[in-house]
């Protein structure tokens, strides 16, 4: 939905206020409900439950955005941007979310590129998204599992959504284009609590790749007080099949497990509407004086779109790690998108 604010459709007063009011806004509601009905075990969890959850190949949200016109070719641009669970109707992805848990920021947009204040989603995450055919699903994608669900032993610390960021991305040349992006610490005498990250992502025809490196700073003492991570993967789209990998790592200071994973994801149309899924990760956690410790998880899954704004899907997911029995999940899901 899209509500278009323009100064030639107010009745003023003053021919001069007119002339100023030719500077368009837009303003767009938009987002997306997903939902899934499942029975849902990993390796070393609770025994398997049937379930109606929210989200699953996308987390639901609803938001608001819009863009101020300036002189010169700059614009101002903001966002506004919630999650919600459509199966109670809650708001947040859990009881710890703000308002505004996507994404709130306000920024300018230009020939240099855009710069943009508030809460923001980690560029980390959007790269992983390009390289799975699970999207950046938290639920199916395997790679994303394993780098930030906490059940599953998150590689990464912290969320897939930084506060108090100020994010700096670059016009997209030739196919690519690349970000900075720092969180201020906000912490009385702990400077160094600030996080950091840079991005890069590349597009050209069938090709696709994406780099992040971040650095995640916490103010605690212990266990950890420094992690830093790193992600590197590619796509390439034969129209008979899309092929996807990626190497990770994360190394930390303190106590906390050091972790390598790798990653490789298939996308198969099989219908003018509908396509196969699956995707394999394998994550190494190491630690002093502690034994090694793998996760290995898989999904496998057929996506087919009803519209151009609604698909359903059916997925089933393993996931084994050292010293469990192996967990099994099934899921049939729909997401729509306005």
């Amino acid at each position: 939905m899209r509500l278009v604010r323009n100064g030639t459709g107010l009745l003023v007063a003053s021919a001069s206020f007119c002339a100023c009011a030719q500077e368009a806004s837009q303003i767009q509601l938009y987002g997306l409900v997903g939902a899934y009905a499942a029975k849902m075990e990993r390796s070393g969890g609770p025994v398997a439950v049937a379930q109606l959850a929210h989200g699953g190949l996308t987390t639901s949200f609803w938001g608001v955005r819009g863009t101020e016109s300036l002189s010169g070719g700059y614009k101002v641009l903001f966002a506004l941007e919630s999650f919600f669970q459509p199966d109670t109707g809650a708001q947040g992805r859990n009881a710890t979310d703000p308002l505004f848990s996507r994404n709130a920021y306000v920024g300018v947009e230009g020939g240099f590129g855009k710069l943009t204040l508030g809460r923001q989603t980690n560029p980390t995450y959007l790269n992983m998204g390009m390289l799975s055919p699970f999207g950046s699903s938290v639920v199916f994608s395997p790679l994303v599992l394993h780098s930030f669900v906490a059940t599953y032993n998150g590689a990464l610390v912290g969320d897939t959504v930084w506060n108090n960021a100020v994010q700096y991305s670059t016009p997209r040349v030739g196919g690519l284009a690349g970000n900075v992006i720092y969180g201020l610490g906000e912490t009385a005498g702990s400077g160094g609590t600030a996080n950091l990250g840079l991005h890069a992502n590349y597009v050209n025809g069938g090709f696709s790749a994406a780099f992040s490196a971040q650095r995640f700073r916490v103010p605690v003492t212990a266990p950890l007080t420094e992690q830093k991570g790193y992600l590197v993967g590619a796509a390439y789209d034969f129209k008979v099949a899309k092929v996807y990998g990626s190497l990770a790592k994360s190394e930390a200071s303190g106590t906390v497990n050091d972790t390598s994973t790798w990653d490789v994801g298939l996308k198969v149309p099989v219908t003018q509407n509908g396509a196969v899924l699956a995707e394999f990760a394998h994550t190494k956690r190491t630690r002093a004086l502690v034994p090694e410790n793998l996760r290995k998880t898989a999904s496998l899954g057929y996506d087919h779109f009803l519209s151009k704004r609604t698909d359903v899907y059916a997925i089933y997911s393993r996931d084994k790690q050292t010293g469990f029995e192996a967990g099994d999940s099934v899921a049939l899901g729909i997401r729509h998108t306005f």
